[in-house]
């Protein structure tokens, strides 16, 4: 899944010589929080953010008239209270390389830059979302099987295929080797169309190939949580 297929297609950025006050009518008119600082070249040189905003104004607003702050707010440059060399994503980085990026950084948006290196895009967190629930299928509903499983080639496809017998068919497979034990992996399976009647032949079956952590049924805008277990250490 790459950037450039879920980033944001509108991009609105601001040139360093522009005004606090142009910045905020920009943030709020867009309903966006940050803004990619671009020279008339399209070069990037910063990021300005709302909390960049709120932070630059904050110790003043406080002892000034209205008139006053307006033109404090018209009198500082972007260029003063941007952040310089912001973090960025390239159209082919994979979505979890800047998902990756944007927690390491505790940011919640980076400007996307192509091959020439000119800002193209701006990826949020909102994209990352998005681009989460499309790889989950969950909008599609069905049944969910979290299982801690061997990690072993082969057991993934045993655990489908368990449940493929019982006319299920395959929505997405998502696994993790974090928070389990050594040689263990946890798999989560969404499936649709699957005979409901024999949940519990399919419980009893995955059980023989994993610790069954949890069956959770969704159906009719409503959530069964048909099946605890517990993983082994």
């Amino acid at each position: 899944m790459l950037v450039v297929n879920w980033m944001s297609t509108r991009l609105v950025g601001i040139e360093p010589e522009e005004s606090m006050s142009q910045a905020i009518r920009l943030l709020k008119e867009n309903h966006i929080g940050r803004l990619p600082v671009i020279t008339k070249d399209g070069k990037l040189v910063g990021i300005v953010s709302d909390k960049d905003l709120k932070r630059a104004g904050a110790s003043d607003a406080t002892s000034l008239e209205v008139h006053e702050l307006a033109y404090l707010l018209s009198r500082v440059k972007v260029k003063d209270i941007m952040t310089p060399k912001p973090v960025t994503a390239h159209i082919h980085d994979t979505i979890e390389e800047a998902a990756l990026a944007m927690l390491e950084h505790k940011i919640s948006g980076v400007p996307v830059v192509d091959d020439g290196g000119q800002v193209v895009a701006m990826l949020t967190q909102s994209d990352i979302f998005r681009a989460l629930i499309a790889l989950t299928g969950v909008t599609r509903g069905g049944i969910q099987f979290a299982m801690d499983l061997p990690d072993e080639p082969g057991t993934i496809k045993v655990a489908g295929d368990i449940i493929r017998k019982y006319g299920g068919r395959m929505v997405s497979i998502l696994s993790t080797y974090d928070r389990v034990a050594e040689g263990r992996r946890k798999v989560y399976i969404r499936m649709k169309s699957v005979d409901r009647n024999n949940l519990m032949q399919i419980k009893e079956e995955l059980s023989r190939v994993g610790v069954l952590l949890y069956i959770l049924d969704s159906r009719e805008r409503t959530k069964e949580l048909i099946s605890v277990g517990r993983a082994t250490a």
